[in-house]
């Protein structure tokens, strides 16, 4: 059989041409200028022109985009249809889209799920898993990919407070669970590398834990990181640079910081038009990119 070239050596390539930023496409209705939800026809449609207008503004200077269903989910079959059509616009543009849709079950269950976002309707370059039923809840979804030229954020050190909860547990000599998960990981990623040498699964690592960020990048040289936390929970720059190998090896997300900057700048926000709204995202990812690429260099420099 022959196999598609794997979506983690395409992302290492965006992130060489486009630099870090991962645009979060999770786009609540209230988050469109009211001038344009007004016109929609439903906020479905409303959100979708103006993941459009986002999408058209931003499409050279992100990585790729994350699109979290939940927040089309909750707009029901309408919403499901713009999350799809939000998918294929994505794609459409030449660009790379994680579907952040968290799944974790096991068998056969994960195989439907595999198949429903790895082909048709709701198609995606990446999804976000979660381990937590055990590694069985993660290996489906790897046959699939390794034959299709897809990957997979596996939840690993996440950014939200709850993380201490389960994930700073202790396994014994000195580890906690998400190293546990690190390490199988690491095994998988040993089975299947993309030519850039980084596995095509990779795990979600957040920026918020600046003083383990240089242990987990060192101990995980095989692993393309999904970068959350940056900005609104507290990751900055220099953060998130820590969790970069060379220079790449992670995107960074970042979601209404981006989507929703249009408020900030607005005169008068009811007078606000996906235009603007479209023009303030692109400065807002410009900005990140930038400052992050400073970040790199500064740590380049101090190795």
């Amino acid at each position: 059989m022959v196999r598609l070239l794997p979506a983690v050596d395409l992302l290492y390539e965006e992130v060489e041409k486009k630099g870090h930023v991962c645009v979060g496409l999770d786009t609540a209705a209230d988050y469109v200028p009211p001038a344009e939800r007004k016109k929609a026809g439903n906020d479905a449609e409303a959100v979708l022109a103006f993941n459009k207008a986002l999408i058209d503004a931003t499409f050279d200077v992100a990585a790729c985009y994350k699109v979290q269903i939940a927040y089309y989910e909750e707009m029901g079959i309408a919403g499901l249809s713009a999350y799809s059509q939000t998918l294929k616009y994505i794609r459409k543009k030449g660009s790379l889209v994680i579907a952040d849709i968290k799944r974790g079950d096991i068998a056969d269950t994960a195989k439907r799920y595999a198949k429903a976002h790895f082909t048709g309707d709701f198609e995606a370059d990446f999804v976000t898993l979660n381990p937590y039923m055990g590694m069985d809840s993660v290996e489906p979804w790897h046959a699939m990919a390794e034959t299709m030229g897809k990957g997979a954020f596996v939840l690993m050190r996440t950014s939200n407070p709850g993380m201490r909860d389960f994930e700073y547990l202790e396994t014994g000599g000195g580890k906690r669970v998400y190293h546990a998960l690190g390490d199988k990981l690491a095994e998988i990623a040993q089975k299947r590398n993309g030519r850039c040498g980084y596995g095509i699964f990779g795990a979600v690592v957040g920026c918020t834990e600046k003083e383990e960020a240089a242990e987990i990048r060192k101990n995980y040289p095989s692993l393309f990181f999904l970068i959350p936390g940056y900005g609104a929970q507290g990751g900055g720059a220099e953060d998130a640079a820590l969790l970069l190998r060379q220079g790449n090896g992670g995107v960074v997300n970042a979601s209404r910081s981006i989507i929703t900057a249009w408020k900030q700048t607005a005169d008068d926000p009811e007078k606000a038009d996906n235009a603007f709204a479209a023009e303030a995202a692109r400065k807002a990812v410009t900005k990140m990119r930038d400052e992050i690429r400073n970040a790199v260099s500064k740590t380049a420099a101090t190795a």
